[in-house]
């Protein structure tokens, strides 16, 4: 049976992730988060995608990003290919790095769907805490390195990716403010 077509649009935001293969663990150390994160900037800088909040677990990735051209499919077709080849390269192997195809669900940041918006980014953010790698005895969460929420805090570009906290940063404050 044949996949079914994924949906992309102009101007789509997307919840989109992806785990190892098998559960494996793709982000073995630093080198491979470093890696990842410049290749996600390289494809932000190609197809014009805005990253408006991302996290790097180990065995899996979080992205929350706006695609003003209908180029989710071959982005992420680029993305996770450069990022598995390398990965692959270093390791002297082949085959999979990424199980299955990566999961994109669409959200809408319009007013009507700000608020899932926001819920969306909580929950890219909370991934540390959930996992027991960030929060409580392990430390603040804002201090996980492999997450946006730090640039949230402080208003900072991050490692190269075209990353645009300040429209979800307004929408926070604008709801705080109600």
């Amino acid at each position: 049976m044949a996949r079914p077509i994924r949906f992309q649009y102009s101007g789509g935001c997307y919840h989109v992730m992806a785990r190892g293969d098998g559960g494996k663990v793709i982000f073995e150390d630093d080198d491979d988060r470093k890696i990842f994160i410049a290749r996600l900037g390289e494809v932000c800088g190609r197809c014009g995608w805005k990253v408006h909040a991302w996290v790097l677990m180990g065995n899996h990735f979080h992205l929350l990003l706006e695609t003003p051209e209908a180029n989710l499919v071959d982005g992420m077709k680029w993305l996770l290919g450069t990022f598995s080849q390398g990965w692959n390269r270093a390791r002297q192997r082949r085959g999979h790095v990424f199980q299955g195809r990566y999961k994109s669900v669409p959200v809408n940041g319009e007013d009507t769907g700000a608020y899932y918006f926001r819920i969306v980014a909580d929950y890219i953010h909370l991934n540390p805490a959930r996992a027991g790698l960030a929060g409580g005895k392990r430390g603040k969460l804002v201090d996980y390195e492999w997450s946006s929420l730090v640039s949230y805090v402080n208003l900072k570009r991050k490692m190269g990716v075209f990353f645009e906290p300040h429209w979800l940063r307004s929408l926070i404050f604008h709801f705080v403010r109600r």
